[in-house]
């Protein structure tokens, strides 16, 4: 037995030991680049739970100054932490760049999947114009995706957005017609489109202060408190005209639309601006910011508590959508949480994202 024991032991000191076998932790990383002009950014927790989540960010406006290397969305540690792998495009374009967005996504999916070889799970997450960007990206890829997450998200057909934003402002030019500051032909206008957005908000601002009686009603229709309305006027009008510029003319007209909740609504649609929709641009925001609401994954939506952006009549446009065209699963709305526009937390973002079944 002793010659067997000493052979045992001497075998045993040649031998590492199993935590010596053990691979050493993976530490964590990121990637960085351009993609046929959209920058990018891959960041790998040392934990990683073999998931990895696309997130897509919301509106840039056109002409904000770029970070090279792309920097993180806020939420990007806190889905680190809970073990995801994060990959984010900046677009190839600013604005509202739903459809490039979408392509630039599938893209860096692409990419992201040589880099990581082993990935179990792919989730699609995105915030504010970033919500369209998820709802669209798992209609048309759904083979992709295992589900996603719509947080605080402008779920709306392009068509659809352009035409509550020009209800926006022909309602404020019926209101406050020829504001001082303002171009007299109206906020839908070339001219207005051409003014500096500081102006635009201060002339804007001006003119709700000097009736606040008509200010209060444009609130309540808009469902936006009166010290959010000057900034969710001046909003709408610079995605409105943004909008006009890619599909090369006005997308949406208001022709024939009978319009309600204006106080004398009578004179209201007797004296309200009539804009005539410019076809082509019209038939190529049909084209290619359509949502059908024929869901094949599973969804979370949720939204934040007095948000002035995402007010409560577009909340309701998606469920409703999907509904009619017969999703399944159908999109699971979550209760609102948090204040404001994107008002999330780091932990409610998690959760959100644990909430979706597949």
């Amino acid at each position: 037995m002793r010659p067997l024991l000493r052979c045992a032991l001497a075998v045993g000191l040649l031998l590492p030991s199993t935590a010596l076998l053990a691979a050493p932790p993976a530490a964590p990383r990121t990637l960085s680049g351009e993609l046929q002009g959209a920058p990018w950014r891959l960041d790998v927790p040392a934990d990683w739970n073999g998931d990895l989540v696309m997130l897509a960010h919301g509106y840039e406006p056109v002409g904000v100054p770029r970070i090279t290397p792309m920097a993180a969305n806020d939420s990007t540690a806190a889905l680190l932490g809970a073990g995801y792998a994060v990959a984010q495009s900046a677009y190839s374009s600013q604005g509202w760049a739903v459809a490039d967005a979408v392509s630039d996504m599938e893209r860096l999916r692409q990419h992201a999947l040589l880099q990581l070889k082993h990935v179990r799970h792919t989730w699609m997450l995105g915030f504010s114009m970033g919500g369209a960007v998820t709802i669209g990206s798992l209609e048309r890829f759904p083979q992709h995706y295992t589900g996603g997450v719509s947080l605080c998200g402008a779920n709306l057909s392009g068509e659809q957005i352009a035409a509550d934003l020009l209800t926006t402002l022909v309602a404020f030019d019926y209101f406050f017609p020829k504001a001082e500051g303002l171009p007299a032909t109206g906020l839908a206008s070339r001219e207005a489109a051409v003014l500096p957005q500081g102006e635009l908000y201060q002339g804007i601002a001006s003119a709700l202060q000097r009736d606040p009686a008509h200010a209060a009603l444009l609130a309540q229709r808009l469902q936006v408190s009166g010290d959010q309305l000057a900034g969710t006027i001046s909003l709408h009008a610079l995605v409105l005209h943004e909008l006009a510029t890619r599909s090369g003319g006005m997308p949406v007209g208001n022709t024939g639309v009978v319009y309600s909740g204006f106080g004398d609504d009578a004179a209201f649609n007797a004296g309200v601006q009539r804009i005539d929709a410019v076809p082509a641009a019209q038939a190529k925001v049909r084209a290619t910011l359509a949502l059908t609401g024929a869901l094949k994954r599973p969804l979370v939506i949720q939204f934040n508590h007095n948000d002035p952006t995402i007010v409560p009549r577009m909340q309701a446009v998606y469920p409703q959508l999907a509904a009619h065209a017969g999703a399944r699963p159908l999109p699971q709305v979550l209760p609102a949480v948090g204040e404001g526009h994107c008002g999330f937390s780091e932990a409610q973002v998690v959760d959100a994202l644990k909430a979706v079944r597949p």
